[in-house]
């Protein structure tokens, strides 16, 4: 990792830190440090899954839970186990926790307000437009990739939404019955591998590999929400899956897609990849691609 990449990295997070008043108790001028009132902002007028707001925030299970106990204390929310599974947890805000979140927001508006009004014009727009980036790029970070069995619920979800996305946008439609699609066992270790992306707990993408003995691999199934789209996911994904395929000793890679995929296509250029001859009957392929892996 380059030094100074690193350097400025860490000053600019002590710069955003000083600047948006983390460092204090006392947050916002209000009774509670910030992970509280971050707690508040998350939970929302609906209320929240204890454990997905602990997936959303990235914290451990003890910690969620001690600033729970706190904003129940002061009677802002109230935390109650599900009448169908009393192992789930949710919490909701009382009238106190509403007027509380409300008033964490009006000062939040100050404070961004207050970030931004002694800059001029310009400067102004060029900071919005560099906290966007910052923001899609950390994003981008935040992302997971992990192996999954092709049967797991996450998995399942991102495959039928790609069956969905394809059915709209094909010309012909698409029916999963007639395409090649690998069974669960050809997509299991060590015949192949099955990886899902998840932003926040919540599965936004999911990519096949298979790894048939003596052939080329191959990627199926790969697939981004359209809500994680441009944070380079599919980039990331041919990146993990070529390197597991280098790993298990194959040395060319192998995928096909469909002309309306014309992103995809480009994508599949831009990343090495060679259009070559068809290598398998798929009803719903117009393009092939080869790409030599595994060398210097």
């Amino acid at each position: 990792m380059d030094r100074l990449q690193i350097d400025r990295v860490r000053r600019f997070n002590r710069t955003v830190t000083e600047r948006v008043g983390v460092l204090h108790d006392h947050y916002l001028g209000r009774d509670r440090p910030i992970g509280e009132a971050r707690l508040l902002w998350e939970i929302g007028e609906q209320g929240q899954d204890v454990r997905r707001l602990r997936d959303r925030l990235g914290l451990d299970s003890g910690y969620v839970s001690r600033l729970l106990r706190s904003l129940e204390a002061d009677g802002l929310v109230t935390v109650e186990p599900q009448p169908q599974d009393r192992r789930v947890r949710t919490v909701r805000l009382t009238g106190a926790g509403r007027v509380e979140r409300a008033a964490l927001d009006a000062r939040s508006d100050e404070l961004a307000g207050a970030l931004l009004g002694p800059l001029n014009t310009a400067q102004r727009a060029r900071l919005v437009a560099a906290m966007a980036e910052v923001d899609r790029l950390l994003t981008a970070a935040t992302v997971t990739l992990d192996t999954v069995d092709p049967e797991h619920p996450d998995a399942r979800h991102c495959l039928r939404a790609y069956y969905t996305e394809m059915q709209e946008c094909f010309e012909t439609g698409f029916d999963p019955a007639r395409s090649l699609l690998p069974d669960a066992g050809e997509l299991r270790p060590p015949r192949g591998r099955f990886l899902v992306a998840r932003l926040h707990g919540e599965p936004v993408g999911c990519a096949g590999l298979k790894l048939p003995p003596g052939a080329p691999a191959e990627i199926k199934r790969m697939w981004v929400a359209p809500d994680a789209r441009g944070l380079g996911l599919a980039r990331r994904f041919l990146g993990e899956l070529e390197a597991r395929a280098a790993q298990a000793g194959c040395t060319v890679l192998r995928l096909d897609t469909n002309k309306a995929l014309t992103v995809a296509i480009g994508l599949y250029h831009s990343y090495g990849f060679q259009e070559v001859a068809a290598f398998n009957d798929e009803p719903y392929a117009h393009h092939w691609f080869e790409k030599r892996i595994g060398e210097p």
